[in-house]
């Protein structure tokens, strides 16, 4: 039976929800959120342990508890399925972003986030990060994974291209607690569950004005997105290059101090918006 299906709808779906349901979401979008990260979590598991390729859509059902044609409604594809996982991590850093004090300037608070998500003592554990490393990469081994997983990194920067807008206009305010905050508890497959949980800090920290950042949406400016790529791809290539070696998470060589490397990098660079000279 083919491990794929191309059904307009259905991939339509998937992508819109890749990131998890945000806390104004209904009760019914939220438990989607909860199913596509269970069938997340037995993807990713069944990735790691007997491979890629070797893994059927049917094999990603039986292990999450669902029929072959409920996989269906979540994803196009065995590839796909993983996307959410890919999404949440991303998502942490992101509210991270966003929940970074107000008083920080840009670099500032990429700074921060970085400290807050990806450093050691941020509460994601060794094993952790060894699922992570996996997980990425597992992302460059074929065409159908690497699509998913840039797929996730053009939504993260899109997402942090806002989250950058509403710190400039202050319509969402930061605040709240650690958004880099995790239980510390240690589950294989857990990163971007884990992860997942953590970006409520930053969504939560802001509820009472999240109905009306989403009715007046920030307007995006293409500098502001101009920005966004620029900070993503510093702390995107600093994990891809990490989990592409053999080295502890922790130390000069870990993400998070390739990350900051990489930021400083940009020392001098104009993130503020460049006047309107029409």
């Amino acid at each position: 039976m083919s491990t794929t299906r191309t059904t307009g709808t259905t991939g339509t779906t998937a992508h819109r929800q890749r990131f998890p349901a945000s806390p104004s979401a209904s009760l019914t979008e939220r438990r989607k959120a909860e199913t596509r990260m269970e069938i997340a979590r037995a993807a990713a598991t069944l990735f790691v342990r007997q491979g890629l390729k070797a893994t059927r859509a049917e094999d990603i059902a039986a292990a999450a508890g669902i029929a072959p044609r409920t996989f269906y409604r979540y994803f196009a594809s065995k590839e796909e399925a993983v996307a959410p996982l890919y999404a949440a991590g991303a998502e942490c850093w992101t509210q991270a972003v966003r929940a970074a004090p107000a008083h920080l300037t840009v670099p500032e608070a990429l700074r921060h986030a970085v400290e807050h998500t990806l450093a050691p003592g941020s509460g994601v554990s060794a094993s952790t990060w060894e699922w992570a490393r996996t997980l990425i990469r597992m992302a460059h081994t074929g065409p159908a994974l690497r699509k998913v997983w840039a797929e996730v990194c053009q939504e993260t920067e899109e997402q942090l291209a806002r989250v950058l807008a509403g710190r400039r206009t202050g319509a969402e305010a930061p605040g709240g607690p650690r958004a880099g905050a995790v239980d510390g508890s240690d589950n294989d497959a857990g990163f971007g569950a884990r992860a997942g949980a953590a970006r409520g800090a930053g969504a939560v920290a802001d509820a009472g004005s999240a109905t009306a950042a989403e009715a007046e949406p920030v307007p995006v400016t293409p500098r502001l997105r101009f920005a966004a790529a620029v900070a993503g791809a510093a702390v995107r290539v600093a994990v891809e290059s990490w989990a592409h070696t053999t080295a502890p998470h922790t130390g000069a060589t870990g993400p998070a101090a390739l990350a900051l490397r990489n930021l400083e990098t940009l020392t001098g660079f104009d993130w503020e918006e460049e006047p309107d000279t029409a």
